[in-house]
């Protein structure tokens, strides 16, 4: 178990593919973990966010848009399923955030109807999945899983 700066807890272990890093996340670490994340992306990351009801995903979201310069309301897509946001990334480069809910999906094939593979690791994205539990084994291997506890340290 290693730690990122300012105490947020991040833990690389190995874990069924196609998940390549794992971090552990508190309610209290999400803005210094959105900080953190948003300064080391360079576009085509894809973030899996894991975790139950009010855990932290929308507001993780919310978070990491507010890094990302994004001028828009970030909510939550669980109607919609997916809400697409101009970004711009800290080296100024401008991206689009894709931020997908997938609750209400029942399966990969509702998810792909979202056109994911025109937008997955391009290099002007970066892609927030909540729920993405649900299609685990279709996310592409260098997808990063973040789980969100709902409780404090």
């Amino acid at each position: 178990m290693g730690y990122l700066q300012n105490g947020v807890q991040s833990i690389n272990i190995p874990i069924q593919p196609p998940m390549k890093q794992t971090s552990l996340v508190t309610l209290n670490d999400i803005p210094k973990f959105a900080k953190q994340l948003a300064n080391t992306l360079k576009g085509g990351e894809i973030l899996a966010l894991i975790g139950p009801l009010g855990a932290g995903k929308t507001t993780f979201a919310k978070a990491l848009g507010k890094e990302l310069n994004i001028k828009h309301k970030i909510t939550s897509p669980t109607f919609t399923l997916m809400h697409s946001f101009a970004a711009k990334l800290k080296q100024g480069k401008p991206a689009t955030l894709y931020h997908l809910d997938l609750y209400r999906t029942k399966n990969f094939r509702e998810a792909k109807a979202l056109g994911l593979n025109e937008f997955w690791g391009q290099p002007r994205t970066v892609t927030l999945i909540e729920w993405a539990d649900k299609i685990g084994r279709h996310l592409p291997k260098k997808t990063k899983k973040i789980i969100f506890t709902g409780h404090e340290k």
